[in-house]
């Protein structure tokens, strides 16, 4: 064999194996880290505030490419120094684990690079889903030792779909990366996957970089595709503010809004969902719609002028007024239908006039009340019977802000 031919050969096999001793080298040992002790938020205590659960089955997706060996120089973590990625990547997974508060929850551990760290596969199945306890999983995170690879993070998104092919309820996605040279068309797999889960799924995107990292604004778009989630830089989310503000938005929810027909928000004796008028003050006698409504100030026809009968009822709108000092009120005139539009319209305005004129000569502060007319533009009943037309001729008071 010649010795040009020789130096060929030879110069193929190192081809050959430089990749391969490559990936070796990536997957050899991390450098190891002594993080600052954690202390976890206390998010049980959200729970017996009201907070409920609002995720059955979460999917952890861990980039375990040889990118993530590089330093991390990002925030978050002062105490360690010359620190890799894929460390970082792990010890934020550790404190979003002892943070998840007692929920009854499946969980499923997944990463994805090539090479030896991922049994020579582009991604790996490293926990398929199954009830969570949090020892459970820190040993599942513990058995991911090494990073190595490229990153085929689409492929590990298009395996996602089997991995949560079985589950039934809201599904949260926990994606870890840096986001750099990501292959496998990471945004189509995100919109296959939100094809087949619907509003059942969030996906939440936790970046692991340093400062202006090109795979950020991969990171920030894949939940807009999702069309639900958050992402994060892993240095906001690490503290145990951090941690625990991280976990009660992908696990939890406030609890559920009192239902309006239980609530009466002021106290006027009618619901919420029934109340047109929801700022009834203090001793205000109200319609069934909730509304602050003069039922027994009486005119003669066609006239403005109050009969004494009214008097009383007008008497406790002046209690009303003394009992709220800051109050002040619209008097809002109304009229049925009979006559023409024009008329009805002075004839509401001149009623108005007259209940603001009694009011204030009885006490009320003149700058405590307006007055409008409204003719028969916004009656509450039918102008078909007698019953109708009487409460549509009527005098309300609107509590102005």
């Amino acid at each position: 064999m010649s010795s040009n031919t020789m130096r060929r050969r030879l110069k193929l096999i190192g081809t050959v194996i430089s990749p391969i001793l490559a990936m070796l080298s990536g997957c050899a040992g991390q450098p190891t880290t002594t993080f600052e002790p954690f202390t976890p938020e206390d998010l049980n205590a959200k729970l017996q505030s009201g907070y409920t659960q609002k995720v059955d089955d979460f999917l952890v997706i861990v980039d375990a490419s040889d990118s993530m060996d590089s330093t991390y120089l990002g925030t978050g973590f002062p105490e360690a120094s010359s620190v890799d990625k894929f460390s970082v990547a792990k010890e934020f997974l550790r404190r979003m684990n002892q943070t998840i508060p007692d929920l009854k929850l499946n969980a499923g551990l997944r990463t994805f690079g090539f090479g030896p760290c991922l049994s020579w596969s582009f991604t790996k199945l490293n926990a398929p889903l199954a009830p969570y306890s949090a020892a459970s999983f820190q040993s599942n995170l513990d058995s991911v030792e090494c990073s190595s690879g490229g990153s085929p993070m689409g492929k590990a998104l298009q395996e996602a779909s089997s991995d949560l092919q079985a589950s039934q309820g809201n599904v949260a996605v926990i994606l870890v990366s840096d986001g750099k040279q990501a292959g496998g068309e990471p945004r189509e797999a995100v919109k296959r996957l939100k094809q087949q889960l619907g509003d059942r799924l969030c996906l939440h995107t936790v970046w692991v970089d340093n400062p202006h990292g090109p795979g950020q604004a991969l990171m920030g778009i894949l939940p807009v595709i999702a069309g639900c989630g958050t992402s994060s830089a892993v240095g906001d989310v690490v503290s145990s503010a951090g941690a625990g503000d991280f976990v009660t938005k992908v696990f939890l929810k406030p609890g559920a809004v009192e239902d309006c027909s239980t609530r009466d928000s002021d106290a006027d004796g009618v619901n919420d969902c029934d109340d047109q008028c929801r700022d009834s003050p203090k001793g205000a006698k109200v319609n069934r719609a909730g509304c602050w409504v003069l039922t027994n100030v009486l005119f003669d026809t066609d006239k403005a002028t109050i009969k004494p009968s009214s008097h009383s009822e007008l008497d406790e709108v002046v209690q009303v007024f003394d009992e709220n000092p800051g109050l002040r009120v619209e008097v809002d005139g109304h009229t049925d239908s009979r006559g023409s539009d024009a008329h009805n319209l002075d004839l509401s305005q001149r009623r108005a006039e007259a209940v603001r004129e009694y009011l204030v000569h009885h006490g009320v502060a003149a700058d405590r009340l307006t007055a409008k007319g409204f003719g028969e533009s916004k009656p509450v009943a039918d102008n078909e019977s007698v019953e109708g037309m009487s409460l549509n001729r009527r005098v309300e008071l609107n509590v102005m802000k």
